[in-house]
């Protein structure tokens, strides 16, 4: 059997056609989302034409996927947990967000390695005073739609949460505070004596690898396998954290990261992934 999930807890009759076109029955409503089970997984060209025929998030879930095992969700935080990626925020602070977000968004596509694209982008905030960040994360950062919600259910589930970051302990930390996240882990900018940036970061990189590994020391930490854990993202540096979850979530994701993971919301806030612990 599969199991495809539609992202919406309520469907119009035309909705509910198309489905029917599609999939050959109509959706039942499961806990503020609805479900169709299938006797074999549909091709990935019908679930593509399906997927376009209107305004929503369908999702096939993987073999063997049981959602009410789930303990951990793993989350990036630039783009995915937030609207923005901080440190093109912080160049467009000091007036050279354009050639920090061009080597980004190269990064985010897979085509710069991350490391080297961040130790690029850092030594061009190389001065940066302590205040502009501060300034970015009170003007400029806002969650995005339905993080609140989901982090909510998960603490009523005991369901851990942990944010993982290509971008700086600085933003993390305060969303830990704030939001009263389980574990983080981040790149650590390192400041001079003035509480000016140096334009390096302290310790390891955190890259593609280092947040593969941090998911993994989770579970020994937890005493959980892989395949109770949820691994969401947006770039290229994801993909590796992506692969070894029992269920990877592309967010108003890359192409690449789209065509590589195992789950796709286009439309929906993050709160969509409670559709996936039933």
């Amino acid at each position: 059997m599969a199991t495809l999930v539609i992202h919406r807890p309520t469907l119009s009759a035309h909705e509910q056609q198309l489905l029917t076109h599609y999939f050959g029955q109509t959706a039942q409503p499961i806990e503020h989302h609805h479900r169709i089970a299938l006797e074999s997984s549909p091709s990935n060209e019908l679930l593509t034409a399906a997927r376009a025929a209107s305004n929503w998030d369908l999702n096939l879930l993987p073999d063997g996927f049981d959602g009410s095992q789930i303990k951990l969700i793993v989350s990036d935080m630039d783009s995915t947990l937030i609207n923005i990626e901080c440190i093109d925020e912080i160049g467009a602070h000091l007036g050279i967000k354009d050639k920090i977000s061009e080597i980004t968004e190269a990064a985010m596509r897979g085509e710069l390695n991350f490391e080297q694209s961040l130790t690029q982008r850092v030594a061009l905030l190389a001065g940066t005073p302590l205040s502009a960040l501060e300034a970015v994360y009170h003007e400029r950062l806002q969650l995005n739609e339905g993080a609140e919600q989901l982090i909510a259910y998960l603490k009523q589930r005991e369901i851990k949460f942990a944010l993982v970051s290509g971008g700086f302990t600085f933003f993390t930390d305060r969303l830990q505070a704030r939001l009263g996240l389980d574990f983080t882990r981040a790149n650590q900018l390192d400041f001079d004596p003035n509480a000016h940036t140096t334009g390096k970061v302290l310790g390891e990189i955190i890259g593609a690898e280092a947040k593969r590994t941090f998911l993994l020391e989770l579970c020994d930490q937890l005493e959980i396998g892989n395949n109770q854990t949820i691994a969401v993202g947006d770039g290229a540096n994801d993909l590796r954290m992506m692969q070894d979850a029992g269920l990877s979530v592309a967010y108003h994701a890359k192409p690449t990261v789209q065509t590589a993971a195992d789950t796709v919301l286009n439309h929906r806030g993050l709160d969509a992934m409670i559709d996936f612990l039933v």
